[in-house]
Parts: structure tokens; C-alpha cells; sequence
């Protein structure tokens, strides 16, 4: 089967001798830059054509810096398409004035509030999240979601709330891979499906999983589920990287999702990996 240009609708790249990062203290190979010559060096993947870069969680007084930074790299990674920018829309109203600066940035094509560090599974149904959110349509800024397996109830919900705006959930709602668990995340998801308004990001899996010994078949229920509830219109791939390298590396990630769904005809596989992150993110 010919497959098409590939685009990552979920690349990372940090730096933290300039921004400040909470989240990767104790991952000792992740708590260093990783910058566009990394990412050279870990694919050959010769199809690679457009990246999307995802926010990467450092803090949120450098965000607009962080933008401001990756466009930089545009220098010297030329597949950089675009930004999934962070935006504090749980301020309601006010984050217009966020939006308003990154809308001063053209690679700006979507935004995220990471929620899965937040206790309350409710937290993104407060009337000013679902206030910020909406105003996100005004900007044509998709929502990426970024959740644990347990909030996956509220966010199809949130969904609801806000038909305008077009919401991409991140690494398949982050499943009990490693636990095995299928309930509730398997009904949940198919809820959040049934919004015609939502994606999902084929990506982040293994690390969900037992990162030092996951096999194929451990993911295996998770990629049917997502095939059934979204089908390949509303299905994106995503690499996770360089986070997902604490289970295994570029390659490896795509020639999995090209073994799980082998059954894919062709004008499908170009959905997945190309059509759809076009139409989503406009790149």
C-alpha cells in the first residue's frame, strides 16, 4: 500500500535552560532540550512532511514566549505547519485578551489547557471554562483535549456545551492500558464521539501502557474502539514525541499504527495520516 505524506498532528520541542517545566523533574532523559536537530536525528521516516507542534506545559507566564520561541524554529525545522498554543480559557471572558495575542501569530491554529493535573473530573464544565471555550470559534482555534481517562465523562459533555468549536482529544483519552482496564473509558468515548464536533489524536499510547514492556496486542482493544467510534474521518495521527520515547521511538510508533490498522484502504490511511490534520488545523 502507498502511503501519503505524513503529518504530525502532535510534536513537542523544549527547552529548559529557557522555560521552566514542573512535569519532567525525575525523567532524567526527558529533562533536556529537545530542539528540530533532535527530531532529524530520530526518524528517517522519509513520507514526514508537516508538523504541529503542542504546547508543552511549561509556565503559564511564558506561554506567549513559548510561541514566540517554536515560530523561531521555523528557521530551521521548515515542516512546522503549526502551533497548539496554550490559553488559560478558564478565565472566562477575559482570556479574549490571550486570544487576541495569539491571534497575532499566524502559526497559531489551535489551543490547549492541559486538565489532566486538575482533581475535580468536573473542572472543564465550570461556566467560565465553558465561557473561554466558546469564545475559541471567534478565532477558529480548535481545543485540544489533554486529560486522564477519568475526566473523559466531563469533556463529552464540554463538547456539548460549545457544537462551534472543534475538539481533538489527545492520546486516545489517556486508557488504563497498563491496568487493562476498558470501562468506564470504552462507554465514555463512545459519548464523546457521538459530538460530530470531536477527533481523536491516534498517539501517546505506550506510554499509558507498560512503557519498559508493552507489546502490540496491549493496545490492540484501545485502536478498535477509537476505528469504532470515530471511523477514519475523524481519526489523526500523532507522534507524542519526544515525550513517547520513554516507550519506544518514532518508527517503532508508526509502523504500530500501520500494523493495527492494516485493514485500512488506502483513501483511509490518507485521512489518518494526512486529510484530516489539514482540515482540523488548517495546515
Amino acid at each position: 500500500m502507498k502511503l501519503p505524506t505524513i503529518i504530525d498532528s502532535h510534536c513537542h520541542f523544549w527547552d529548559p535552560n529557557q522555560f521552566s517545566y514542573d512535569w519532567n523533574h525525575g525523567l532524567p532523559s526527558l529533562d533536556r532540550a529537545f530542539v528540530p536537530a533532535d527530531l532529524a536525528s530520530a526518524t528517517s521516516e522519509p513520507r514526514l512532511g508537516k508538523i504541529l507542534f503542542v504546547e508543552c506545559g511549561c509556565a503559564d507566564t511564558q506561554s506567549l514566549a513559548e510561541v514566540d520561541w517554536v515560530t523561531s524554529l521555523g528557521h530551521y525545522e521548515k515542516r512546522l505547519n503549526g502551533i497548539v498554543a496554550r490559553a488559560p480559557v478558564e478565565k472566562g471572558g477575559a482570556v479574549r485578551l490571550d486570544l487576541d495575542q495569539l491571534a497575532k501569530r499566524p502559526l497559531v491554529k489551535g489551543v490547549r489547557r492541559n486538565l489532566q493535573g486538575e482533581r475535580d473530573p468536573n473542572f472543564a464544565l465550570s461556566p467560565d471554562f465553558i465561557e473561554g471555550v466558546k469564545l475559541l470559534a471567534e478565532f477558529e482555534y480548535t481545543f485540544d483535549l489533554c486529560i486522564r481517562h477519568e475526566q473523559l465523562a466531563s469533556v463529552a459533555d464540554l463538547a456539548r456545551h460549545a457544537p462551534e468549536v472543534t475538539f481533538v482529544l489527545d492520546h486516545f483519552g489517556k486508557p488504563d492500558v497498563r491496568g487493562k482496564r476498558r470501562e468506564p473509558w470504552r462507554q465514555d468515548l463512545k459519548r464523546f464521539a457521538e459530538s460530530p464536533n470531536t477527533f481523536c489524536k491516534i498517539s501517546g499510547l505506550t506510554t499509558e501502557a507498560d512503557p519498559s514492556n508493552w507489546r502490540r496486542d496491549d493496545l490492540r482493544f484501545y485502536f478498535e474502539q477509537a476505528y469504532e467510534c470515530f471511523g477514519f474521518g475523524r481519526l489523526l495521527f500523532g507522534s507524542d514525541w519526544p515525550y513517547a520515547t520513554l516507550a519506544t521511538n518514532y518508527d517503532a510508533w508508526i509502523n504500530v499504527v500501520l500494523e493495527l490498522f492494516a485493514f485500512a484502504s488506502e483513501p483511509e490511511m490518507a485521512q489518518l495520516f494526512q486529510g484530516n490534520a489539514e482540515k482540523v488545523y488548517r495546515v
